[in-house]
């Protein structure tokens, strides 16, 4: 977890490639490829759910074979060049990211998001807090309700921080105050990131995410999805199928190093949920804002070509 945030994720393992690549003793291309593949599969473990973790490392896989005629040190610059480019566009895609979602946002709104989908999960813009932040560069009037994201306290610890950093209004609440502030009408739009987008449009982001939708559809709130392309998997039918990773139990028997739990207590601590796609308003990308039908729409967004 000291990295995290999908993005972030992927741009961490495109480094990750090249930092291994410089330490590959070799002339030899088929000596270098194993090697390559040993530290790709160490990287593709550390997180399942991510899925700009393999988006990320097919990319580099597929550049190194590409490139196979080149002598290995040539190679490896090539390989450091694009962990680069990969970090450059993370940030150039979060901003058109934000100049496409502040448009949902209207001066004056009250928005709730949940963990940290701001420039500490990605390259340096963020997704979902991209958003805002264009919303207020603009001019909007805007305030924020941060749940603190329990139980690794993303939207206490960092959320909370980024938007106090950016001078944009902010509300911590628990995770468990969001439907008393919907239903007094505090609330009027919900605003998250993702980690996995199902080609159906079905949504994996952190633990919580799911509950936050069902209180945002019975209160009639907008409950928008912000995510870079690369976050799309259209190789998964539904969301079901998105493994989810399972997490420490010491995240939820511990607080600041001290037991809170009983000892020998059971614990099951999934890291995300699955929101489906009839509970999202809409998917925000890079290259437009996907409504439904999301098996039709996805699709056809994210096979066009990046904007310019």
């Amino acid at each position: 977890m000291v990295v995290r945030g999908a993005p972030a994720i992927g741009v961490a393992a495109a480094f990750g490639i090249a930092i291994g690549a410089k330490k590959i003793n070799t002339t030899s291309f088929k000596d270098f490829h194993e090697k390559i593949e040993k530290i790709c599969k160490v990287l593709a473990d550390t997180r399942p759910t991510a899925v700009n973790l393999f988006w990320a490392i097919d990319r580099i896989k597929k550049l190194i074979k590409d490139n196979r005629d080149l002598k290995i040190n040539v190679l490896k610059k090539i390989i450091e060049k694009e962990a680069i480019k990969i970090m450059e566009e993370d940030i150039a895609i979060c901003k058109k990211m934000g100049d496409i979602g502040e448009k949902l946002i209207e001066d004056g709104d009250t928005i709730l998001t949940h963990c940290n989908a701001g420039a500490l999960a990605t390259a340096g813009y963020g997704t979902a807090l991209g958003i805002l932040r264009t919303a207020k560069k603009n001019g909007k009037r805007i305030n924020v309700f941060v749940d603190e994201t329990r139980p690794f306290l993303q939207g206490a610890r960092l959320t909370a921080w980024e938007l106090n950093k950016d001078k944009i209004p902010v509300i911590l609440i628990t995770d468990n105050m969001a439907g008393y502030f919907m239903k007094k009408g505090d609330i009027n739009k919900v605003l998250v990131g993702a980690d996995r987008i199902a080609s159906n449009g079905d949504v994996v982001n952190k633990i919580g995410t799911y509950s936050i939708a069902i209180l945002a559809m019975e209160h009639n709130i907008p409950f928008y999805v912000a995510a870079p392309v690369s976050s799309m998997d259209m190789s998964v039918s539904s969301g079901d199928d998105i493994p989810i990773e399972e997490r420490d139990s010491n995240e939820i028997t511990h607080f600041s190093g001290k037991r809170i739990a009983p000892d020998g207590i059971r614990v099951i601590n999934p890291a995300f949920d699955m929101t489906p796609n009839r509970l999202v308003d809409a998917i925000i990308t890079e290259k437009g804002i996907i409504r439904s039908p999301y098996d039709k729409n996805l699709k056809e967004i994210v096979s066009r070509k990046n904007p310019s």
